[in-house]
């Protein structure tokens, strides 16, 4: 049978390089990576063997330019963000992070010697990074962040705690955003510095084939050659997530894509009542609903995509599309899974997986809630956070 899962050919409308990097991407998910995440997401790891040859394909930071990076178009950017997490929430989210949280403000935010220190090893995945903004008390609004940054003579002096920071405990380098008396700042932070502690978060049912942790910073001394010259305000870090969100609108259709399959593929095989699962009706009208749906998302990815590369994109945008991509590829998450009956409760498939996955990725970087806020704030004029 014919892969439907593309249902309106979108695909067909990629450049020759786009289709190139969908091709080469979904081959490595495929071939190195699934076979391997079923163990990693059991075990609670993320397979760090396979950094080089995920650096080696050119997707870390691989939406900027220079310094190592690929220079690739958004669209490309989303449609390698598509099939990484098709594969799992936790390798988009690694690909994610190191590019869009910790690499963007460097390169948009940072000095010429910040970018020329660091964006080369970041994009050959010599040095891995995370984004510290998210504090254990303070999440939807990081502008009441307690960590602080003083003035130490020509230096700073960090202290605080940020938690449910991907990468931390595997990260070489952390991008700290803290508040002064100057205002916010983001900051460079080499985590072997002394009173930076990092610690793994134990116990997670979601997103397992992922390392996330949270550190601890006890008058930790950074010089001002590690602040981000450019990052004044709160701006800067909301600008970061806005990339970031940008490629879970993208892996979110990959998600809804691999639980269709697996949906399709298991009944089509598996027999009941003398005939496939596939060929009763109540599946059939549950096929029809998958599909629908994620057309539905990969045209909002889509047109996303368009919108980012003619610099016409706004965050509302990309709150529409991170908040209804979500929902749809948690929805066929779990749809798929009842399709399977007890086996989708295995590792063995996906779905279940998928589903435990999305439930982090509808809270992290802004909630299902959050989006539909800022959704309507711009429908009618009227912020409803405070």
């Amino acid at each position: 049978m014919a892969d439907l899962s593309d249902f309106y050919e979108l695909d067909a409308l990629l450049s020759d390089e786009e289709q190139m990097i969908r091709d080469t991407v979904g081959k490595f998910v495929d071939n190195e990576f699934k076979p391997l995440v079923a163990e990693h997401f059991e075990a609670g790891t993320f397979p760090m063997e396979l950094v080089p040859a995920i650096a080696d394909m050119g997707l870390l930071g691989m939406h900027l330019d220079g310094y190592g990076c690929a220079g690739a178009s958004a669209m490309a950017y989303g449609v390698a963000c598509r099939e990484l997490e098709a594969g799992d929430s936790g390798l988009r989210s690694f690909v994610s992070v190191q590019g869009s949280l910790c690499m963007f403000p460097i390169w948009k935010y940072g000095s010429e010697e910040q970018k020329e220190q660091w964006l080369p090893k970041m994009a050959a995945g010599e040095t891995i990074g995370c984004f510290g903004l998210t504090e254990p008390d303070h999440g939807s609004d990081p502008s009441a962040m307690t960590t602080r940054a003083t003035r130490d003579g020509d230096g700073w002096i960090l202290n605080g705690a940020k938690r449910w920071i991907t990468n931390a405990g595997i990260a070489d380098l952390a991008i700290v955003w803290a508040n002064s008396d100057e205002g916010f700042r983001g900051f460079l932070v080499p985590t072997d510095s002394d009173g930076f502690e990092a610690r793994k978060i134990q116990n997670k049912l979601s997103l397992r084939a992922s390392v996330t942790g949270e550190f601890y910073m006890d008058d930790v001394v950074v010089p001002e050659s590690m602040r981000l010259p450019d990052a004044v305000s709160i701006g800067a870090p909301l600008s970061c997530l806005s990339e970031a969100r940008y490629g879970i609108a993208f892996g979110a259709v990959g998600v809804a894509r691999d639980c269709y399959n697996a949906a399709l593929d298991y009944q089509q095989g598996r027999p009941q009542f003398g005939k496939p699962l596939s060929s009763f009706q109540i599946s059939q009208i549950k096929f029809a609903d998958m599909l629908t749906q994620m057309t539905n998302a990969n045209l909002q990815a889509m047109t996303l995509g368009k919108l980012k590369e003619a610099h016409t994109v706004r965050p509302y945008h990309i709150s529409m599309a991170k908040r209804h991509n979500c929902r749809v590829a948690i929805d066929t998450a779990r749809t798929a899974r009842a399709m399977m009956g007890a086996n989708g409760v295995s590792t063995e498939y996906s779905p279940m997986r998928h589903a435990n996955n999305m439930e982090s990725v509808m809270t992290y970087e802004g909630t299902e809630e959050v989006h539909g806020l800022i959704l309507g704030q711009e429908i009618t004029g009227i912020p409803a956070f405070r």
